[in-house]
């Protein structure tokens, strides 16, 4: 790896927002070094390189450092202009791009509150509340898919990433629950798109076992 262009990966093999950046990193064919951090006694490079959330993911590339998983995403296409491209080139398919993937991260956020619910009330809300989001989810790829098709194999975009880090682990959160998340006759569209993508060896690369993610969760 040269020097000028060294990219370093700190992260959290459990965490979804860093296996997104992972899979860009290696969609993009970008050699990376990984760094493992430990949330309970966070590095003193984790601190000094995220002051201010002191979290995971961060980037660091020739030593200046990018946080937040959704704009390393978009520094990581800035940078390496190679194919294949994570956004779209054309400025009004970039910010559906970006509105969908948006969208994707606040599922995200309803189904992790399904981990966190302190009463069953709090969790019947997520559940409802991740419950529509995937509806919508699933209506509005029928029509943004139809005029965006998948291209196959490992060219996945930023809303395939988005989607197969936000969705991936869902058969390991369903044995955990005891409940159907991703149901192939409610959300066909969706479940195949994520199945499908599941199948692909980049990914699977970076997926830790089902087993793993049932113990972790």
């Amino acid at each position: 790896m040269a020097k000028e262009n060294k990219v370093v990966l700190h992260g959290l093999w459990s965490s979804t927002y860093v296996k997104r950046v992972e899979l860009a990193l290696k969609i993009k064919g970008i050699p990376f070094e990984y760094v493992e951090e430990d949330v309970l006694n966070k590095s003193p490079l984790l601190l000094k390189y995220n002051p201010v959330h002191k979290k995971v993911p961060v980037l660091v590339h020739n030593g200046k450092p990018i946080v937040e998983s959704l704009v390393i995403l978009e520094y990581i296409d800035e940078t390496w202009r190679n194919e294949p491209l994570l956004l779209p080139q054309d400025p009004y398919e970039r910010a559906r791009t970006r509105f969908w993937a948006g969208y994707v991260q606040q599922l995200l956020d309803s189904t992790g509150k399904l981990f966190n619910s302190e009463d069953k009330e709090r969790y019947d809300k997520a559940c409802k509340d991740m419950f529509e989001k995937l509806d919508v989810l699933e209506d509005g790829m029928k029509k943004f898919l139809s005029e965006n098709p998948r291209t196959g194999g490992e060219s996945m975009d930023l809303l395939d990433i988005m989607v197969v880090a936000t969705l991936g682990a869902f058969r390991a959160q369903e044995e955990f629950l005891g409940m159907k998340i991703l149901d192939p006759d409610k959300h066909p569209l969706m479940y195949q798109w994520v199945t499908t993508l599941m199948e692909l060896p980049v990914v699977q690369e970076v997926t830790p076992s089902h087993d793993s993610l049932v113990s972790f969760l």
